[in-house]
C-alpha cells in the first residue's frame, strides 16, 4: 500500500495544524503503508519550528508555493490609522478575492507535482489534509487525472468554523463559498474522514457518496520524555497557543483579577493579540502576567508539563463551539497536569475532560465560575492536595496517537 499526503503544513512550518499530519507521516509506515508527503517549499507562514524534524521513514516531496504570506491581519490593522489603515484594507482585496483561500494559489503546482507522484511511485491513495480547504482541490484534481483514490482529511469544518467572525458581511460571503467545497468532498472523495463528530455531521449534510468516519487527534505520550514537572514557588496556570477568531482571554484574567490571588502566575505561551495584551496590562498584574513568545513545540510540552494547572479556553460561538475537539486537549491530557477548562460545557471538550476526570469544566464567560474554580485549585494546591491528573490505563490507549493512526492505516488499506 502506498499512500500520498499533501499538506500545506508541515515542519518547519509551526503551529497546531502540523501535528495531525506529521504524525500521520510519522507513524503510517509502521502499520506497512508506504509514506509519501508532498508539502509546499515554504507555506509562508506565521509561525516556524526549527525543532521539528520531519518522519524518518516516509519520503517528503517539496513543491514551490508563490502566495501570499500568511498574516493577523487584526493584529496589524489594530496599529494602523486613517491613510495607513486604507491602504492596507486595499491591499487585503487580492487575499480575500482568492477562493477558497489564499492558499489556491499552491494548487496548479502541487497538481502537477502529485500527478508526477502517483504515477512515478505508484501510489494507491492520495490523502489530502485541510485546512486550507483549497486542498481539497488537489485531491479531486488528482483523482481525475489518474485514477487514484482519494480520501479527505477535515482537521476543521468546511464551512461553520467556530471561530469565523461571521457577523461581519465580508466572512459570511466567503463562507458561502465553502459550500462548493463541501459538495466537492461530498461527491468526489471516496472516503472522508474528520477530526471530530461536529465536523461528520456538517459533511453528512451533504449527503456524501463515501463513508465518514471520524478518527480524533491523539495523545503524544513519547513526546513528554524527559520533561518533568518541578513544583513551583508560585501556582503557574499555563495557556499554549494563539488566540485568534473570537478565542478570548478577557473572561479568565478578570476572574484571576477579581480573585485576589496574589501568588497565582497566568502564563501565555504563544502571547496575546496586542489589543488583549494592553488591556491585560492595563490590570497590573506585574509579574503575575507572563507573555511568551511563539517558540518550537517541545518548549510548550515543557511549559505544558512544568505547570500547577493548564488553561484550556474555547469560544462558544452560538451553536458552533460545543463540537469542537481540539488537538491542544489531548497535549494536556498528556501532561496530566489539572485543566482548568473554560470551554461549551455540554461540548465535546467538556466530555472528554469529565470522562478524564482531568479538571474542571465552566463556561467561557461565566468570570464568576472562573474565579471560584480558579480559587479552588490553588487551594488544594496550597494544602499540598493538587496531584496531577493520570489517564486510566484504557483511556490512555484509546486516545493514543499511534492508535488513532491504525485506524487511519485500516481504512487506507482497503485500498490496496
Amino acid at each position: 500500500m502506498k499512500v500520498l499526503l499533501v499538506t500545506m503544513y508541515f515542519p518547519p512550518a509551526g503551529g497546531g495544524g502540523v501535528q495531525r499530519p506529521l504524525k500521520f507521516a510519522t507513524h503510517l509506515p509502521s502499520f506497512g503503508i508506504e509514506t509519501h508527503v508532498l508539502a509546499p517549499d515554504d507555506p509562508k507562514w506565521v509561525h516556524r519550528d526549527e525543532e521539528a524534524t520531519p518522519p524518518s521513514q516516509a519520503w517528503v516531496h517539496r513543491v514551490r508555493y508563490h502566495g501570499p504570506r500568511g498574516r493577523i491581519p487584526s493584529e496589524e490593522l489594530y496599529a494602523l490609522d486613517g491613510l495607513d489603515r486604507v491602504r492596507y484594507q486595499a491591499g487585503a482585496l487580492f487575499r480575500r478575492a482568492l477562493v477558497p483561500d489564499k492558499s489556491v494559489t499552491w494548487a496548479p503546482n502541487a497538481i502537477a507535482a502529485a500527478i508526477r507522484i502517483v504515477k512515478r511511485e505508484g501510489i494507491n491513495a492520495v490523502l489530502t489534509t485541510s485546512p486550507p480547504n483549497s486542498i481539497n482541490l488537489i485531491g479531486a484534481a488528482v483523482k481525475r487525472a489518474t485514477g487514484v483514490k482519494w480520501i479527505a482529511d477535515l482537521r476543521d469544518p468546511l464551512i461553520a468554523d467556530a471561530d469565523n467572525p461571521v457577523e461581519r458581511l465580508p466572512a459570511r460571503a466567503k463562507e458561502r463559498t465553502q459550500v462548493v467545497v463541501a459538495r466537492l468532498v461530498a461527491s468526489q472523495a471516496d472516503a472522508i474522514v474528520t477530526a471530530w463528530e461536529g465536523i461528520a455531521d456538517e459533511i453528512r449534510g451533504f449527503e456524501p457518496r463515501a463513508t465518514v468516519t471520524v478518527i480524533p487527534n491523539g495523545a503524544d505520550y513519547d513526546d513528554f520524555e524527559g520533561l518533568a514537572y518541578e513544583p513551583g514557588a508560585r501556582f503557574r496556570i499555563t495557556h499554549t497557543g494563539s488566540f485568534f477568531g473570537k478565542r478570548n482571554p478577557r473572561p479568565f484574567l478578570t476572574a484571576l483579577k477579581e480573585s485576589g490571588l496574589d501568588n497565582v502566575v497566568a502564563r501565555f505561551v504563544g502571547e496575546l493579540t496586542t489589543r488583549d495584551r494592553e488591556w491585560a496590562e492595563g490590570l497590573g498584574f506585574g509579574e503575575r502576567l507572563e507573555l511568551l513568545p511563539f517558540g518550537s513545540r517541545r518548549r510548550s510540552l515543557a511549559y505544558q508539563r512544568d505547570s500547577e494547572a493548564l488553561l484550556l479556553l474555547l469560544p462558544q460561538a452560538g451553536e458552533r463551539g460545543a463540537p469542537v475537539l481540539p488537538g491542544k486537549i489531548f497535549e494536556y491530557l498528556a501532561a496530566e497536569r489539572p485543566i482548568l477548562a473554560a470551554v461549551p460545557p455540554d461540548g465535546a471538550a467538556a466530555s472528554l475532560i469529565r470522562e478524564a476526570d482531568a479538571g474542571i469544566v465552566v463556561a467561557p464567560d461565566d468570570v464568576g465560575a472562573i474565579r471560584e474554580a480558579l480559587v479552588g485549585l490553588e487551594a488544594r494546591w496550597r494544602a499540598g492536595r493538587l496531584d496531577g491528573s493520570p489517564l486510566s490505563p484504557e483511556l490512555r490507549e484509546r486516545i493514543s496517537r499511534r492508535k488513532r493512526v491504525e485506524d487511519l492505516s485500516e481504512l487506507l488499506l482497503r485500498f490496496a
